[in-house]
């Protein structure tokens, strides 16, 4: 038999870290709350060693409350129909962006300014090209970070739904968006 191990105070906080970007099973969301409290409890210690330093209190991630406060909005994946209109062309792709080659700062001031004049001038459904990544065994740094973005507040409202690009468009490395209405706007 195996007998537990102990984890240092430096992976109790990496596990926290990691655990902070998952969503719990159905039914063990008590089961997360207590492993980000037991982090709690340990994150403020000073570390002995001077390898490590210690590290900024985290706000909690966007879009993820363990408590049942007021419900964050969510994006929604683009219906069938709709997704299936864009990758046959029936539905137009109003505007694209292409992010490749970029790092993360750039591609995200860049894309924000490409999303917020789509928005007003009331475009609906946009191309964001990230790139699948050139690393072996590891996807690009763009294609896992620009969804994640899509949750923070200076995007929330701008998008609606978005879902991978078929491929002929693109595919794993690009994303169908679909723009919230402006406000005001009939239809």
């Amino acid at each position: 038999m195996a007998r537990e191990k102990k984890l240092s105070p430096e992976d109790r906080i990496l596990w926290g870290k990691v655990a902070r970007t998952t969503r719990p099973m159905p039914g063990r969301i008590d089961d997360l709350a207590d492993l980000l409290a037991e982090d709690q409890e340990v994150a403020p210690a000073a570390p002995d060693s001077p390898k490590v330093a210690a590290a900024p209190p985290e706000k909690a991630e966007p879009g993820f409350a363990l408590s049942s406060g007021k419900a964050e909005r969510r994006h929604h994946p683009l219906e069938r129909p709709v997704k299936r209109k864009l990758a046959k062309g029936r539905l137009a792709l109003e505007a694209r962006i292409d992010l490749h080659g970029m790092i993360q700062s750039e591609a995200h001031g860049l894309l924000l300014q490409f999303l917020l004049k789509a928005h007003e001038r009331g475009l609906r459904h946009v191309l964001v090209i990230t790139g699948k990544g050139t690393s072996l065994g590891s996807d690009g740094a763009l294609k896992r970070a620009v969804p994640l973005w899509f949750s923070l507040p200076e995007f929330r409202s701008l998008i609606s739904s978005y879902e991978p690009a078929s491929r002929n468009h693109g595919g794993e490395g690009a994303l169908y968006v679909r723009l919230a209405r402006a406000k005001g706007s009939a239809i």
